[in-house]
């Protein structure tokens, strides 16, 4: 009887084990094997004396207006080698056409595209998602269809087009795929992101509506996925967890960024004094959910146990993660995020250095921010980076990826990464300059 009782017993473990390595199998993970920010040329730089030239034109411009704006050019932590649009840079934000957004969507798109498919030698055929995320164009053919008929894709390939998504949708995206990669075995995807601001300059004097003129520059960045296990050793990043929050239920959180008019209808983005509380309320949410997945036990316990924790920066969030890749969205919300999540000056290094040489570049920041951390040699096998993106709705969506293999490529900061990181963000030029 014993020996039968035995027997059962083993043929139950192995019966588990097998059970738990098969649903184990059916588990796609989701890699990324490479990624491309784009980096516009030298003739669209917004320096001083061209940022200067900008804001003379505006003839809405009263005194109090340029002082403010004097004094947020200053602060906000841009620098002199950030990028806009050619027909901001020429003199036409007034009058706006379909072919400029369309010329500044196709460069960035094409060339990070060309670039990636280069990189890794991954053919445009062999791609069987795409996610194109730019939320403030809408063309016919779509964005999507532009690029299906650039680069002869696939007619099986499935499309998506994420629009009004705002900075946080390049996570959105990747959500997506991993969903996507739990049904459909060995597939590659890709996910394209940006934003179109040659349409969407603020020509108007209201104050909350001209600071995303101050933070906003070009960007993009495209990113190659993949769930096939035989090419893991491939890959540079691994997805080990995501996390999507959105308060848009609030009010206070839902009108802090809103593309309004003004009383003149000139449009533009709208930022209220809410948008630092907006973002560390949906900030917090997620990390209730994120937490407990990506900290040890034992920092767990100790928070729990303690009765003075109130907030995540109780959370030695460190115990579990590496690096912190933070959306460059602005100074406030930067030092805002700095403080809430107890980090220190050389966590929000690669976020702010991000901050000055790019500026605000939407969804895409946070690849910059992370080819930083690239460039500098940071990344090692096994380090673990949480993602963390804000986004107007208001939501946030953070993740944590696993780095792969040791990472070194300086991708777009190859010109200037020796002179960073600066000591003092604070664009002292702007003092110097004509306004």
């Amino acid at each position: 009887m014993e020996l039968f009782i035995t027997i059962c017993l083993v043929f139950l473990y192995f019966m588990f084990i097998f059970f738990i390595y098969k649903l184990l199998w059916r588990t796609q993970s989701c890699y990324i094997v490479a990624y491309e920010c784009y980096k516009a040329p030298d003739d669209m730089k917004l320096d001083t004396e061209t940022c200067g030239n900008l804001v003379l034109r505006n003839k809405n411009l009263g005194v109090g207006e340029y002082k403010f704006l004097l004094q947020a050019m200053v602060n906000a932590g841009i620098g002199e080698e950030t990028y806009g649009p050619r027909n901001i840079i020429e003199g036409r934000e007034e009058s706006p056409n379909l072919s400029d957004a369309l010329s500044e969507i196709n460069d960035i798109v094409f060339s990070t595209l060309d670039k990636l498919f280069a990189k890794t030698g991954v053919f445009p055929s062999e791609i069987d998602v795409l996610v194109v995320t730019i939320s403030m164009i809408s063309s016919v053919p779509s964005i999507p269809a532009r690029v299906i008929n650039r680069y002869k894709k696939r007619e099986d390939v499935k499309v998506f087009n994420l629009s009004g998504m705002g900075c946080s949708a390049s996570v959105i995206a990747i959500d997506l795929v991993n969903h996507l990669f739990q049904t459909y075995k060995n597939q590659f995807a890709i996910v394209v992101s940006s934003e179109s601001l040659s349409p969407n300059w603020y020509v108007g004097k209201e104050r909350s509506m001209m600071l995303p003129n101050i933070l906003f520059r070009i960007g993009g960045c495209s990113l190659l996925l993949k769930n096939k296990r035989g090419l893991k050793h491939r890959a540079i990043l691994k997805l080990n967890h995501l996390v999507r929050t959105h308060v848009g239920s609030i009010d206070e959180a839902y009108g802090s960024c809103t593309r309004i008019e003004d009383d003149q209808g000139n449009c533009g983005f709208f930022l209220t004094k809410n948008l630092p509380k907006a973002a560390a309320k949906a900030v917090s949410m997620n990390l209730r959910v994120l937490v407990p997945k990506m900290l040890p036990l034992r920092e767990l316990i100790r928070y729990s146990m303690s009765k003075t924790s109130n907030s995540e920066s109780d959370l030695n969030l460190k115990s579990g993660m590496d690096y912190f890749c933070i959306h460059p969205g602005g100074r406030a919300v930067i030092d805002a995020m700095g403080r809430s999540l107890g980090l220190n000056e050389y966590d929000l290094e690669p976020t702010r250095m991000t901050l000055h040489r790019f500026g605000n570049t939407s969804a895409a920041g946070l690849w910059y921010v992370l080819s930083y951390m690239e460039a500098k040699k940071r990344l090692k096998q096994r380090d673990r980076i949480l993602m963390i993106s804000p986004g107007a709705g208001f939501k946030c969506n953070n993740c944590v990826w696993e780095v792969m293999k040791n990472l070194d490529d300086v991708n777009v900061w190859e010109d200037c990464i020796g002179r960073y990181p600066l000591k003092c963000t604070t664009n002292i030029y702007f003092f110097l300059g004509k306004i």
